[in-house]
């Protein structure tokens, strides 16, 4: 008889990875010093994996206000918006909201997931959305709990989202949602042609800006503001988990739209309200986001150091053109051992892994504040290049010319920088990772396909000692064969690699002795 938690008591990938002391989640910070530096486990290290772009967590400003706010209010509001949940702080941030977004209506809601779960409550059976492949999960879990039909295009795909457009029925209502900035790739989605494609289908706009609002635009308003276009977006979420130092966020558009949902969405009328401390921090930060423009300035000059730092080592920061900077590993378990080298240097960042990106596309995401020293900023670097050159992800060498990234400041319009092609294919949602071609192949030297040899036996044995006796069972007859052979794998891709150099030549860099 199956047992519901028989998947919880199966699931081997949590105890694999604490035993090869390769787990990178849940790390317990026990202090901050300035949000820039953490202490974790007795020791300070540089923080640059948290989404604080603006630094604004430790500004004392900010504190004071989320104290005040404490002992006016008290600790919580023990109840929903909707019944006796509604502070006079509430209606305050929501009315500078609207006015900072040149929106007629904003509503703030719990946390940034729960913003994007209240679209659910404008989603009919007649209506259809069309989402961009990599939008993040809680829009993606928003459109899932309304009633219309979903309709997801390629990774800014503009082209197959006009295909999509197209075959729509005539008569039903449309949204095209997508995240302003996309949240592991640090890329912009293509507004302006969004919003052409709105206009010839006759279809809304919904934009998350989480990673967005307080960072791009003359005024931080976001990607609308950064393209242009903020009266060709319906509607604009925001979180304050981030450039907000808070807990929260907004959606923000015409004043019926935002009173329907604000009576209508789940998430709202059977959630307990933003804490004063909350409301009131997101209120300083707000107004310290209005009056300080060179926080802005400060970050995204940090993102660019930071970006062309990583390239002129060799790292690929893939098609980011935001304080978002994700340094391209590869192979799951060698983005592990990567991040947990950082963390034994003193550097705290975040691997990201299937299936939040392709297969074979692991990633160390790293994302900067306004706040980090430069002298912080070159440790950063420097620990980075020392554990590439040792695990191989960057060549010994620097190379003499790399391509140089340009940030998306005001007025330049930038949505994507060139990644190398490997990257840059699954950054465009182009499928998973291709095998390697004969050709490239036979262009590898010896020791780079000892490298992807080991690459492959670690990441197969990570991943057959996580298959269930359930898997096993479904195994097709040739893949049961190579599990019953699974001891002779490691002998069997060697081997093969072997014959494959015998077949195709030598590494044309071994030299003559070495072939002897």
């Amino acid at each position: 008889m199956s047992d519901v938690f028989d998947k919880c008591r199966n699931w081997k990938d949590f105890r694999i990875a604490k035993a090869t002391g390769l787990y990178p989640y849940f790390r317990s910070i026990e202090a901050s010093h300035g949000a820039t530096e953490v202490e974790i486990e007795g020791r300070r290290v540089i923080m640059v994996g948290s989404n604080n772009y603006l630094g604004l967590s430790a500004d004392p400003r900010v504190k004071e206000a989320a104290t005040k706010a404490v002992e006016k209010f008290g600790t919580t509001c023990s109840g929903s918006r909707l019944l006796n949940g509604t502070l006079a702080l509430h209606e305050e941030l929501e009315a500078r909201l609207a006015k900072f977004l040149n929106r007629e209506a904003a509503l703030v809601i719990s946390t940034g997931f729960q913003t994007n779960l209240a679209l659910a409550s404008i989603l009919g059976r007649h209506d259809i959305v069309f989402s961009d492949r990599q939008n993040h999960a809680s829009l993606v879990d928003g459109i899932r709990l309304g009633f219309s039909t979903e309709r997801k295009f390629r990774h800014n795909d503009m082209d197959h989202l006009e295909q999509l457009l197209a075959a729509a029925e005539p008569g039903a209502g449309k949204i095209i949602v997508t995240d302003g900035v996309f949240s592991m790739e640090g890329d912009l989605c293509n507004l302006p042609r969004i919003v052409e494609l709105a206009k010839k289908y006759n279809a809304r706009v919904m934009t998350d800006d989480a990673h967005s609002m307080g960072v791009l635009g003359e005024k931080g308003r976001g990607v609308p503001e950064y393209f242009g276009l903020e009266a060709d977006t319906d509607l604009t979420m925001g979180t304050f988990s981030k450039s907000f130092a808070s807990l929260g966020g907004v959606l923000a558009g015409p004043f019926e739209v935002i009173n329907y949902i604000r009576h209508k969405a789940r998430s709202v009328i059977f959630s307990a309200s933003m804490t004063p401390a909350s409301i009131a921090a997101a209120l300083k930060a707000l107004e310290i986001i209005e009056t300080e423009p060179q926080r802005r300035a400060r970050l995204l000059d940090i993102a660019e150091k930071m970006h062309n730092g990583f390239r002129a080592m060799g790292f690929d920061t893939g098609v980011s053109v935001t304080p978002v900077v994700p340094v391209h590993i590869g192979e799951q378990v060698k983005c592990f051992r990567f991040w947990k080298a950082l963390h034994e240097a003193g550097v705290f960042a975040n691997p990201v892994i299937p299936p939040a990106v392709e297969a074979g596309h692991a990633l160390i995401r790293t994302s900067f504040m306004a706040t980090h020293t430069d002298a912080q900023l070159d440790r950063v670097l420097d620990t980075f290049e020392k554990i590439g050159r040792r695990m191989d992800v960057i060549p010994e060498t620097r190379p003499t010319t790399y391509e140089k990234v340009q940030i998306a400041r005001p007025g330049t319009g930038v949505r994507a920088n060139k990644a190398t092609e490997r990257w840059a294919a699954t950054s465009e949602g182009n499928g998973m990772e291709r095998g390697l071609t004969l050709d490239q192949l036979s262009r590898m030297s010896s020791r780079e396909m000892a490298g992807k040899l080991f690459d492959a036996v670690e990441h197969l044995t990570w991943r057959a000692a996580n298959l269930q006796p359930a898997d096993l069972r479904k195994l097709p007859g040739a893949s049961k064969r190579l599990w019953e052979k699974r001891g002779e794998l490691t002998g069997l891709l060697l081997e093969k690699g072997a014959n494959f150099f015998m077949r195709n030549g030598h590494d044309q860099n071994t030299n003559q002795a070495e072939r002897n």
